[in-house]
């Protein structure tokens, strides 16, 4: 299995893809570690992928307002 993440703008377009992660641990390990400067490069949402199938997504870099 290949995990990778799909950078999106907030409307949904495709703007970039992760490198590839061998487990998804280390993929979502790695989002975690790093969404702040995925939100400086204007990557609003991700999407995490196995292989060709969405696991889940999107999924938004930005805080929830209550």
């Amino acid at each position: 299995m290949t995990w990778t993440w799909t950078f999106e703008t907030s409307t949904g377009d495709v703007i970039g893809r992760s490198e590839v992660f061998e487990s998804r641990g280390d993929a979502e390990s790695w989002v975690g570690e790093e969404f702040g400067d995925l939100l400086e490069q204007g990557i609003d949402q991700v999407r995490l992928f196995d292989g060709d199938a969405e696991v889940y997504g999107p999924m938004s870099l930005h805080a929830e307002i209550n």
